[in-house]
């Protein structure tokens, strides 16, 4: 059976049963922008801003949610696309409070950048900055700011499908429809892990890091891309530092296990690497009672080898256990369960996650 076969801004691409025209665009590098559609959750068409043109069409259709179909001709970036585009993204400004000189996410939004791209200018009739809104700055670890939400719907998708945890959806209707949590509790109170999966789903500077507030902006932070100490998943994390210091922690989206998923602890949890107690070199007494002094590494690990070798010759090997750290990786918890049975010669071996 001959594959099936369209036609986009004049070149013949193949596709399968199923994919829609944003797939076999982006399958032929073909860039068609979109704000609502998210990776590995369903489209809803809800920005209109992937609309293209179908030659037989009787309107624009959003690329995202349409199926492609034998012989479709398509246009990309016609000037009535590109007018329907322009007149989208105004609409989206004219209906927010988006300031973009004191944004937080000046330089990685989204919007701002098609603004850019399609050299929208800002809307006469936008909402001022002194706009009443709703800004949720309870001292958690998330600000919501209802003003600059576009109503993309990621978010909400993010939570649902990414991460399952079902703690916000889209209330109300017409005009009035907002993202909400728990029946339109404050986060705080509502069924919210603090995943933070949201916050990196989101598009625009509605949903920000609480910690990450004026920290830095995006083009002054390099991302270094790490592996969660947490536990022994083995998370993907791309750091935002900026002058040695971490500002913000992402997922890495395409990186494995994850997928650019993150618990709360792997979102927000790096403040202890700047704590002034954490200890940055082994301690030891070199008597029973007596005062830690710093040693290297050799020193302490020699040392506890040889009371363990005292203790097995005293007392036998099940005298001595031993206790995995959840923040190992799978293979060091191996190793550490082999050194116990295998070298020491007792099965004492547990695993602080265990409970």
């Amino acid at each position: 059976m001959a594959p099936s076969t369209l036609t986009i801004n004049g070149e013949t691409l193949t596709f399968e049963a199923g994919q829609t025209i944003l797939d076999v665009a982006r399958g032929a590098g073909i860039e068609v922008p979109t704000l609502c559609d998210y990776k590995d959750t369903t489209p809803t068409g809800s920005c209109r801003v992937c609309v293209v043109e179908v030659e037989g069409a009787r309107t624009l259709l959003p690329a995202c949610v349409t199926q492609a179909a034998p012989g479709m001709v398509i246009q990309t970036e016609s000037s009535r696309v590109v007018e329907a585009r322009k007149m989208v993204i105004e609409l989206m400004l004219t209906s927010g409070n988006h300031n973009c000189l004191i944004c937080e996410a000046n330089g990685a939004c989204e919007l701002q950048a098609l603004a850019y791209r399609y050299q929208v200018p800002f809307p006469i009739y936008a909402q001022p900055p002194d706009t009443p809104s709703y800004l949720e700055d309870n001292k958690h670890l998330i600000r919501r700011d209802l003003s600059k939400c576009i109503m993309c719907g990621r978010c909400v998708r993010a939570c649902q499908e990414k991460q399952v945890n079902m703690a916000i959806s889209i209330g109300y209707r017409g005009a009035h429809n907002k993202i909400v949590a728990r029946g339109d509790l404050p986060y705080g109170d509502s069924d919210c892990v603090f995943c933070g999966e949201c916050v990196q789903a989101c598009p625009v500077g509605a949903l920000v890091e609480l910690k990450a507030l004026g920290q830095a902006r995006s083009w002054e932070t390099e991302k270094i891309r790490t592996t969660c100490a947490y536990c022994g998943v083995g998370c993907q994390l791309s750091l935002h530092v900026k002058d040695g210091k971490i500002v913000k922690v992402t997922g890495v989206e395409d990186g494995a296990p994850n997928k650019g998923r993150l618990c709360v602890k792997g979102r927000f949890g790096y403040d202890f690497i700047y704590s002034p107690d954490r200890l940055t070199t082994p301690l030891i007494r070199d008597k029973k009672g007596g005062e830690l002094r710093e040693a290297s590494w050799d020193e302490a690990l020699d040392l506890v080898a040889d009371k363990l070798k005292d203790i097995i010759a005293q007392h036998g090997p099940d005298a001595v256990a031993g206790v995995s750290c959840a923040r190992s990786i799978n293979e060091d918890s191996y190793q550490m369960q082999k050194l116990f049975r295998a070298v020491i010669g007792t099965n004492n071996i547990d695993h602080c996650a265990r409970t």
